[in-house]
Formats: structure tokens, C-alpha cells, sequence
């Protein structure tokens, strides 16, 4: 326990005083204070004026029956600037080549248009308002036509659907966005801080300094020192950065109320942030233990990329399983249920499941049970991993090479 403790202060210090873990944090600080802080700042420089109606893109309405529905295209197309056009097709569309008018619409009658626009955008949902609008004046003048008076006409035409959404189980569109930061941050952090590790324990593998520390400390000391280091390393810059996102969310909620997205990220159950917390150490333990692992066998600091390549391909191999099955709507399909007892995968795929989906407690219970147990197994088998790796040099030996090695020792 006394060799631990002083190799959990010193691992920890090496990255609280590294420049580049430093740099990252204050970096990505400092901007989420300036995105969060932006509405705050752009208001003190708003004077409180409405823009004059020029200022909006200029939208042109021309042809049969344009006399008739303009009045309709300027209430549903409010951020445009609404005129009638008399002038030739070809006047209108050069006009728009000139970058004067941005779009316009070409009525062939009530049923049949063209739109004309310079450069079509991606997120272009022009047509589909017109076409709806057009859909309610077309049914309306049929209905005064068949006989039905203009009042009662436009009464049935404007009756309104009402509805409640009464949600029995998980609203998966409110907790999507928890859930895809959840496992994008556990993909980045295992990612960066297990290669870390790795490097760590090869560089002191190649400098002699493992074999002056193996005799003094245990294996397991020191493979569980750096281990939980590099997890609290980690949690503290998730907590820097996270927390100053939460502080300058909080500093100007009443600015990003109406972003009803980043409003319910920031509103995230508290139940959901516990087991967002044990899944994340949980899976960091699993594959931090097995990185450093395999960075004591490598010979070479050159050799690490590839020594972890079959256990990183494991570890994309589960975020793609779960990352498809969140955004294809199958997060109760029978391979997460089996990827929810994998230690590889449930630190993801269970999560993704209490998170988007209702789980019995049960369910849960064993799954943190046994990534419980294949953190402290994997711990162990790493830490005797770590003290053979320390004689093995040149070739990188090969998995049934290590085995019977444990075996000896």
C-alpha cells in the first residue's frame, strides 16, 4: 500500500504538471466558455432594433392565382421579404443569377409551380411549405365551389388536431443526446489514455527503469498506481471541462432556453449522470489494465501501435456495435443484450440500454457485477503480465509465449 500510494502521487503529478494535458483542458475550457457565453456577448452588442424589412432575402411570388395567395405566402414565409413579381420568367431568374432575389415561386395555378433558387441548401424546406399551403387555398376555393359557405369553409379548414404524448418508458429522443456523448467520451478518453499508458509503461521499459522498480514494489502496486492515475487524469479534465460547461450553461440559461437540445442535455437525470459515471470508470479500469499490459511487452517504444492494435480493434469493433444500434433504433436487439454482459462492450452497450431503454434492475445489477469482476481479474493477470514483461526483450513474444510464462511464475 506505501509503494502504491507514492506511485499514484507521482503518476497523477506527471499529468497534472504535463504541458500538453494542461494545454488541451484550459483549450477546450475556454472555448466552451465562449460558445456558452456568445447570446450573453451578442446581446450587449444588440441595440434592441428590429431590421427593416429589406434586410431579409427577397422572395418572389408570380403567375396565375400569385394575386391570391400572396397574402399567404407572407404569413408563412416570415423571414423573407414577400413581393409580387409582374416582370418576364427571364428577368426574375436573372435577378436572381445577380444574387438580388434569393428565390422565387412561378404559379402555373393552384396546383402546379416552379421554384427558382440559386444555390439549392442542403436544408431548402421552401417547396414543402409551399406545396402545403397551396394543398389548404386549392381545398378551401373547392369547397366555396361545391356550395359550402366561405365561413364554414374556412372553419373546417382551419380546425386544429390536438395530441398527448404520454411516455410509459424512456423518451429516447430526450435521452438520445446523453447517451452519444456518453459513449464519444469514453471512446476518446480509453483512447487517448490507454495509449498512454501503454507509452508509459514502454518507455520505462526501455530505459531500465521497470526492472530497478519491479524489485522494489509489487507488480500490482504498480500496475494499479498508474492505472488510477491515468483515470482520475482523466476525470479531472472531464469535470474541468464538463463542470465549466455546466457553470457558463447555468450562468446564461435564460439565453438558451429556446434551444430546447442543449437545454435537456444540461437537464440530465441525476439517476442517468450515477450510472454514466460507474460504466465510465468501469470500462476506462478494463482497458486501461489491458493496455498497460500489453505496452510491458513491447521492446520498443516503436512497437506499441502495433502490440495494441488487436486490443484496439475489440474496443472499435464494440463502439461501432453500439454506435449502430443507437441511431438504427435497436438498442434492445439480441446482440446488445449480449454485449450488455461482455466486459469488452458493456460499459457502452448497457448504458445505451438504461439510457434509451427500460431494464430490469436485475440486468443491471449483473452486469456491474461481473465488469466488477473482470476489472479486479483483468487487474491481476495484467499486474503478472507487467512483472514478466519486464525480462522480455527483443521479438515481441507471442500470446501462448506469455501464457506459459504466467504459468511459471
Amino acid at each position: 500500500m506505501k509503494f502504491f500510494g507514492k506511485i499514484l502521487r507521482f503518476e497523477l503529478k506527471n499529468y497534472l504538471t504535463n504541458k500538453v494535458f494542461v494545454g488541451i483542458t484550459v483549450f477546450l475550457m475556454v472555448a466552451l466558455v465562449l460558445v456558452l457565453f456568445f447570446p450573453r456577448i451578442a446581446g450587449a452588442f444588440d441595440d434592441g432594433t428590429v431590421e427593416e424589412t429589406g434586410d431579409k432575402p427577397v422572395m418572389l411570388v408570380t403567375g396565375d392565382g400569385a394575386q391570391a395567395v400572396f397574402p399567404s405566402f407572407q404569413a408563412a414565409f416570415t423571414d423573407y421579404d414577400v413581393r409580387l413579381y409582374e416582370g418576364a420568367v427571364e428577368q426574375l431568374q436573372e435577378q436572381i443569377r445577380e444574387e438580388a432575389v434569393e428565390c422565387a415561386f412561378v404559379l402555373d395555378g393552384l396546383t402546379s409551380y416552379s421554384y427558382h433558387v440559386g444555390n439549392l441548401s442542403l436544408y431548402d424546406a421552401n417547396t414543402a411549405v409551399a406545396d402545403e399551403l397551396l394543398r389548404e387555398v386549392y381545398r378551401l376555393e373547392a369547397m366555396v365551389g361545391s356550395g359550402l359557405a366561405a365561413d364554414d369553409a374556412a372553419q373546417i379548414m382551419g380546425t386544429q388536431i390536438s395530441h398527448e404524448v404520454i411516455t410509459l418508458g424512456k423518451d429516447q429522443m430526450k435521452n438520445y443526446l446523453y447517451t452519444y456523448v456518453m459513449i464519444m467520451a469514453l471512446y476518446m478518453v480509453i483512447a487517448l489514455y490507454g495509449q498512454m499508458v501503454a507509452t508509459n509503461v514502454a518507455t520505462e521499459k526501455s530505459s531500465r527503469a521497470m526492472e530497478l522498480l519491479i524489485t522494489s514494489a509489487k507488480p500490482t502496486s504498480m500496475m494499479f498506481g498508474k492505472v488510477i492515475a491515468s483515470c482520475l487524469a482523466g476525470l479531472i479534465q472531464l469535470v474541468a471541462v464538463f463542470g465549466t460547461a455546466l457553470v457558463g450553461f447555468q450562468l446564461n440559461r435564460d439565453y438558451w432556453d429556446a434551444d430546447g437540445m442543449m437545454a435537456s442535455f444540461f437537464d440530465i437525470p441525476l439517476d442517468l449522470l450515477v450510472y454514466m459515471l460507474v460504466f465510465f470508470v468501469l470500462g476506462f479500469f478494463i482497458y486501461a489494465f489491458l493496455y498497460g499490459a500489453v505496452g510491458s511487452t513491447a521492446s520498443k517504444l516503436e512497437d506499441i501501435n502495433t502490440s495494441v492494435m488487436p486490443l484496439t480493434m475489440v474496443f472499435i469493433a464494440s463502439y461501432f456495435v453500439v454506435l449502430f444500434s443507437l441511431t438504427g433504433d435497436s438498442v434492445d436487439s439480441t446482440l446488445m443484450k449480449v454485449c450488455s454482459y461482455i466486459p469488452f462492450a458493456s460499459p457502452m452497450a448497457m448504458f445505451t440500454r438504461i439510457a434509451m431503454s427500460t431494464v430490469p434492475t436485475v440486468e443491471i445489477v449483473i452486469s456491474i457485477a461481473i465488469l466488477i469482476a473482470s476489472v479486479v481479474g483483468v487487474g491481476v493477470v495484467s499486474a503478472k503480465i507487467y512483472r514478466v514483461g519486464v525480462l522480455l526483450y527483443g521479438t515481441s513474444p507471442k500470446i501462448w509465449d506469455i501464457i506459459k510464462m504466467l504459468r511459471k511464475a
